[in-house]
């Protein structure tokens, strides 16, 4: 796919657009109240800023803009200090979900990204995604997976892994489930790192979702299944 160019729209957002949707999207696309009947927010591990799209002639979609979390978010909620069209984050994320639903990793196609400023040195973020039709998250999930399928998963994050895709926040409700395939979404702060460097990033993200899971499920019951997870991660690695 050839990189799509930064354009400025008329309201002096800047916009990136997946080539696929080129002329389509407008910066309103960015404001949910925007589509009325054809936006409902996402409640399933949402924080109050993602919402599903459905547009009347193209695919249902994902709109989530971005939020802080912690201490700095009583202070800003939406706002981030600019420092460049490069190091916007839904300009970075937009970037690194292309590259890998390019190579064939299974993420959600992006379809635009938009970064707003405002008092000069800040701005806010949105991108737009494609939705992955009748997918759950795994944490709506857990009770109802068969071995085969935490194996699945294990195998799954080995290949994000094998790719060097460090996924900064991979817990249990930002991974999903269309019937016996995984999905992994949100990749706000990701980056694709040497994969044959250290281990330790690895090990980290494997703790991040094994912590998320224990919070859904119990340690109990996460101790018996991540057995399965990491025959599926350790299986990949010996192919």
């Amino acid at each position: 796919m050839t990189e799509p160019d930064v354009t400025v729209a008329e309201d002096g957002s800047a916009l990136l657009v997946h080539p696929d949707y080129e002329g389509q999207v407008k910066p309103d696309w960015f404001d949910p109240a925007f589509w009325g009947a054809r936006c409902a927010p996402v409640s399933s591990g949402g924080r109050g800023n993602a919402w599903f799209l459905t547009p009347p002639d193209e695919p249902a979609m994902v709109l989530r803009w971005y939020r802080r979390g912690g201490l700095v978010a009583r202070l800003s909620r939406f706002s981030y200090v600019f420092a460049g069209l490069s190091q916007a984050r839904a300009f970075t994320e937009f970037r690194l979900l292309s590259t890998l639903f390019e190579h064939g990793l299974p993420v959600p196609r992006p379809v635009a990204a938009r970064i707003q400023r405002h008092h000069g040195v800040l701005y806010r973020g949105a991108i737009i995604t494609c939705m992955i039709d009748d997918a759950v998250p795994l944490a709506d999930r857990f009770e109802r997976l068969a071995r085969s399928d935490w194996q699945t998963l294990g195998s799954v994050i080995r290949q994000f892994h094998d790719a060097g895709v460090f996924h900064a926040d991979l817990n249990c409700f930002n991974i999903l489930l269309q019937g016996d395939r995984f999905y992994l979404i949100d990749f706000d702060k990701g980056r694709i790192l040497p994969p044959a460097g250290s281990d330790r990033w690895k090990q980290a993200t494997l703790r991040r979702l094994v912590r998320s899971l224990e919070k859904v499920a119990g340690e109990t019951a996460v101790a018996r299944v991540w057995e399965w997870v990491l025959q599926g991660y350790q299986r990949s690695q010996s192919k």
